[in-house]
């Protein structure tokens, strides 16, 4: 099992896509110690999407394993502030510069 794996989610994080994102989620986190998520390419994301993303944290934890999220689309940042969730993920939301002035 690698110690460190990748991933990066490239379409929306939606209630359209939840039900296969789910468990392409929960197999990547299976097969290593620690899961970074890429979410920089996502355009779109709803409660849904939120929703995958509490559940594999959890599930990390869970598992004793990690769970970085080390990119955030504008639309991954706006719901989680919306919801105010940024606490719930521990992981810094970075705000790009052209997003910051």
């Amino acid at each position: 099992m690698p110690s460190s794996q990748l991933l990066s989610i490239s379409e929306d994080l939606t209630i359209y896509h939840a039900l296969e994102q789910k468990q392409m989620l929960l197999d990547a986190l299976a097969a290593t110690d620690e899961l970074e998520l890429n979410l920089a390419q996502v355009a779109e994301m709803d409660t849904a999407g939120l929703q995958l993303l509490v559940l594999l944290k959890k599930e990390s934890q869970r598992a004793c394993k990690r769970l970085r999220i080390v990119a955030h689309s504008q639309a991954v940042s706006s719901v989680i502030d919306f919801c105010n969730m940024a606490a719930e993920f521990g992981d810094p939301l970075v705000i790009p510069a052209h997003e910051a002035s």
